[in-house]
């Protein structure tokens, strides 16, 4: 069969020791961070017995913005606000069923950081229409990434941690042993409503801090010790 538009380019990632990652889809947790849920107005649970089911929302493939690129600032908002996650990729194909959370491991590939950029104004409005609020997640450019270290090179995930700094100022800073759902967790839970695939991308959700950028500001995002991603906003 011939196609009858130019084929669109896959989003690719680059990989630490060479090769790229091809995007198949981004799956994003919110609220999975009890101090970021509570300056969102919800409710944290007080343990893992009361936490309910992790929110998911996903960003289109081709949202990634690669090798600190810079990033527009984007239509239809007054209020873009920044948001660092630690990011899962996975490389192999999940099983069919749902997956337990202690046999997930196989499926992670590697491990970045990036940015869930937002569109608070526009989030915001939906939410307070009750309406579906994926145009304030799902943009062009939404979901700036470091480089992705395989995972055999990163020991000790849950003991490391998150930073933002923006124009040199400390925005953001969070503990991987915060989340409320770790990475077994959140990919059991995605296996009840999705197939997990190779090239799936996972963005874990963020701490408190969240806040405006600006075209102008300079990010730079870290994983401790593992992956760092520096950036800039421009004007649209």
């Amino acid at each position: 069969m011939t196609d009858l538009i130019p084929s669109p380019a896959q989003a690719r990632v680059p990989v630490r020791g060479g090769g790229t990652f091809p995007v198949r889809r981004i799956y994003c947790v919110g609220r999975n961070f009890a101090d970021h849920a509570r300056e969102m107005g919800a409710a944290a649970p007080a343990s893992k017995a009361e936490r309910g089911q992790p929110v998911f929302f996903l960003k289109p493939a081709d949202a990634v913005v690669t090798n600190g690129a810079d990033v527009p600032y984007p239509p239809g908002t007054n209020d873009l606000h920044h948001e660092v996650e630690l990011v899962v990729a996975l490389g192999k194909d999940a099983p069919a069923g749902v997956l337990a959370p202690e046999n997930t491991g196989p499926l992670v590939f590697a491990y970045g950081v990036g940015l869930d950029l937002t569109r608070r104004d526009l989030q915001g409005a939906a939410k307070a229409k009750g309406l579906p609020w994926d145009i304030g997640k799902g943009f062009d450019h939404s979901a700036p990434i470091s480089e992705l270290v395989p995972a055999a090179e990163v020991t000790a995930l849950g003991t490391l941690g998150l930073t933002l700094k923006v124009n040199g100022e400390t925005r953001q800073h969070g503990a991987l042993s915060d989340l409320i759902w770790d990475v077994p967790d959140i990919l059991h839970e995605l296996s009840k409503l999705f197939a997990l695939k190779a090239g799936d991308l996972v963005f874990m959700g963020t701490p408190a801090g969240v806040g405006p950028m600006v075209a102008g500001d300079a990010f730079v995002a870290t994983l401790d010790g593992v992956a760092e991603l520096r950036g800039r906003i421009t004007a649209a």
